[in-house]
């Protein structure tokens, strides 16, 4: 555990594309973080991104590196699976936890890493970046003043880059609700705020690489969620926007509306003799690297002020609650009531 205001340090469990990201804003972008150790169990992948960032540690053992008394905290960016039980371990060790979405793909799984952070009294937060991008704060801060009156209807899509190259074999079983979309239900819920959902109805098939939907392979899908409040929402995610990464949030009120988000890597656009043109981000970590230092500062503050997490386990399970209920809807062909 970390005393008031001392310096956090901090352990990246899983060093891949996204742990590599993560990796270097904990080492070079956050007050008051240090990186400890890196942690992967692919012989040399620690010891890679460790020597490229200048950090002693490289821990092929999770356990060793949970043994490890000069850490305080740690980063999880492994595979998504595995998620709950690194958050029940490390929590165990008395380490602070900041996992990557989805925390767990199960409730029973999502309880029991809540209970576990919770009996250890350490921090965690969950890695929904989107609350921490500036156009999508204003917008929840724009709702919490009041501007757009009662939220009626909501809207909220992912839309990978493209050309879609990934090998749908090698893609796990509803990735597109567990770790797609489960960013846009936790945008519905952070902008709807105090509502829960009562009743989600989706469709989703391989319009991407329709030639792999016989093995279960789903890259293209619509949800509607209805909530407690009245407000009826929308979420779509595609796999391959060929014209780059696009991440946009809407909110219609009885007195206004807000959006939030688009593709655009800046807010230039040429004018010239071919028409005009934009440059667009063609990664997440390109269009919400703000967003990602945002949310890696909130937890280190949480952790050393002790302010507490601003994106709670209850907040992930509400958006997995959702997720879980969009597979029952595509099972099925039916709307799936969620329990009060």
């Amino acid at each position: 555990m970390t005393s008031s205001a001392a310096a956090v340090r901090v352990a990246l469990i899983g060093a891949g594309r996204i742990g590599k990201n993560h990796a270097e804003i904990v080492a070079r972008r956050v007050p008051g973080a240090v990186l400890e150790a890196v942690v992967d169990p692919v012989d040399g992948a620690a010891r890679a991104l460790a020597d490229s960032l200048d950090v002693t540690k490289a821990y092929t053992s999770v356990d060793d590196a949970l043994g490890d008394a000069d850490i305080d905290a740690v980063v999880i960016s492994a595979p998504a699976r595995s998620h709950a039980d690194l958050v029940v371990a490390s929590a165990g060790a008395g380490k602070h936890v900041f996992v990557e979405k989805p925390m767990a793909v199960t409730l029973e799984d999502a309880d029991r890493a809540i209970t576990a952070a919770e009996t250890a009294g350490v921090v965690l937060q969950v890695g929904f970046n989107r609350r921490f991008a500036p156009a999508f704060a204003a917008a929840r801060k724009a709702i919490d003043d009041g501007k757009i009156g009662t939220p009626q209807l909501l809207r909220s899509l992912t839309r990978d880059p493209g050309p879609f190259g990934g090998d749908p074999s090698r893609i796990p079983p509803w990735t597109i609700f567990f770790e797609t979309l489960i960013h846009d239900f936790d945008t519905l819920l952070f902008l709807n705020p105090g509502a829960k959902a009562v009743r989600v109805t989706a469709v989703a098939d391989a319009l991407v690489r329709p030639d792999a939907k016989g093995s279960g392979h789903l890259d293209t899908a619509v949800v509607t969620v209805q909530f407690d409040n009245g407000a009826i929402a929308t979420a779509e995610a595609n796999f391959s926007a060929l014209y780059g990464y696009d991440v946009r949030g809407e909110v219609f009120g009885s007195e206004g509306m807000v959006t939030a988000g688009d593709g655009r890597s800046t807010n230039m656009t040429l004018y010239g003799a071919a028409g005009l043109h934009v440059d667009t981000a063609r990664s997440d970590t390109e269009l919400l690297r703000s967003a990602y230092i945002g949310e890696f500062t909130a937890f280190v503050d949480a952790i050393r002020f002790g302010t507490g997490s601003v994106v709670t386990g209850q907040d992930a399970r509400a958006a997995l609650e959702i997720a879980l209920a969009c597979i029952r809807s595509v099972e099925t062909g039916a709307a799936v009531a969620l329990e009060a």
